[in-house]
């Protein structure tokens, strides 16, 4: 690998959301030229005017330009921060010759069948305002930097240098790994465990280990999530504090399930579920989460998934009120012996 801590190519961030204001600040911190891609027109004025800030750490000054104004170079790195369900425009509107790298959680078709290299996962969790790139940081954590799954990186010199340059900012720890796919899909069994639960009962992700069914759906997915994962031989990583294997012995011995909820409810206090905010659209990033854990599992029993998703669905083509009533209606309608 290079050890250059330059990068030698125009470099754009796609999605002036959470994770995409820190990719972008740390690199602007860390000496790089980046332009902001991003829809939002009052979060683009802003941050024209007033930069990018992640609070507690000030703010930086780099160009925010509107994707409708976006014409990518074709030796450009473009670092996709946005949700999954907005790949298909920002895919149609690359280059064929471009260094894609997705930092997003999910899985989406369009983008596994693009010829990109690498993908990010981050751990730590920011809550971006709505309307100024102006972001948060609610639990800290790691980023991982991997190449996808069978694809050859060789020649991919940036890699070693994106993950020194965000480190290099000391918002958080990047690393460097082999394979990206064990950090992503130890990602997507607990997103897919949180989002469905925290976004349908409108509540903030602490309260999934307060309220009874909240606590019990939640537990019932991580397990179901890992049986998935397992059955279908996908590897996972450590994203947090446990292994998700250990994760999985704990959440077996009922004994200790309360033990592990006041071990996990404080790196879930005061952080928010992306998906809340989509719940009230008319879209959600539910296929990408549960929607791929199903399409994993085939035959393999995913009773849980099926009902979060149909749960999620219902309440986005009706236009619901999130609410626990929802969780209540989820359980009920569980076949029997789904849970304990």
């Amino acid at each position: 690998m290079n050890n250059s801590t330059s990068i030698n190519q125009p470099v754009y961030v796609v999605g002036a959301g959470g994770i995409g204001v820190v990719m972008a600040w740390c690199l602007v911190k860390s000496g790089v030229s980046v332009t902001m891609v991003e829809a939002n027109i009052n979060k683009i004025t802003h941050a024209n005017q007033n930069g990018i800030e992640i609070l507690g750490h000030g703010s930086v000054t780099t160009p925010v330009i509107h994707f409708d104004d976006w014409v990518p170079d074709s030796d450009s790195l473009v670092l996709l921060c946005t949700k999954t369900y907005i790949n298909a425009q920002v895919l149609d509107r690359l280059p064929e010759v471009v260094t894609l790298l997705p930092v997003q959680n999910g899985f989406d078709p369009l983008l596994d069948a693009f010829h990109h290299q690498a993908e990010g996962i981050v751990s730590f969790v920011s809550e971006c305002e709505t309307d100024r790139a102006v972001t948060r940081i609610t639990r800290k954590g790691e980023f991982h930097l991997g190449r996808r799954s069978g694809v050859d990186i060789d020649g991919a010199n940036y890699l070693s240098t994106l993950t020194e340059l965000l480190g290099k900012a000391n918002l958080f720890p990047a690393h460097l790994v082999e394979d990206i796919a064990p950090y992503k899909y130890t990602k997507l069994m607990y997103n897919a465990a949180i989002s469905p639960v925290a976004s349908a009962a409108g509540i903030d992700n602490s309260e999934l280990l307060n309220h009874p069914v909240a606590k019990k759906l939640f537990i019932g997915l991580l397990k179901e999530n890992y049986s998935i994962l397992k059955h279908a031989g996908k590897p996972l990583e450590k994203v947090g504090p446990m292994h998700p294997d250990m994760v999985n012995k704990i959440l077996n011995h009922t004994f200790v399930i309360n033990l592990f909820a006041l071990f996990f409810k404080p790196s879930l206090k005061g952080t928010y579920c992306s998906m809340a905010p989509d719940i009230l659209t008319d879209r959600t990033e539910i296929e990408a989460y549960n929607g791929h854990l199903v399409a994993l599992a085939g035959d393999f029993p995913c009773p849980l998934n099926r009902a979060a998703i149909h749960m999620i669905e219902k309440i986005v083509s009706n236009q619901l009120t999130p609410g626990i009533q929802h969780l209540n209606t989820m359980m009920n309608n569980l076949p029997a012996g789904t849970l304990p």
